[in-house]
């Protein structure tokens, strides 16, 4: 497993109930966070998936997912 972070456009707790069952649903996430409080909106995803895989989710669920390197 692998810590991923991207900068995002997920803004507020429906934001997040949105990409829930999307990365909750897939067995490859272990675990994921939101941190609303910080500019960038960062998420945090600890996964076996590539980054690029982990942006397609988010799109699926109708957000952005902007790798942080």
């Amino acid at each position: 497993m692998e810590t991923l972070q991207f900068k995002t456009n997920i803004k507020c707790g429906g934001c997040v109930a949105g990409v829930t069952p999307f990365l909750n649903g897939d067995e490859n996430v272990e675990t994921w966070t939101v941190d609303l409080e910080s500019p960038d909106r960062v998420l945090k995803v600890e996964t076996s998936h590539s980054p690029e895989e982990i942006q397609e989710l988010i799109k699926k669920a109708g957000y952005v997912a902007e790798e942080i390197a």
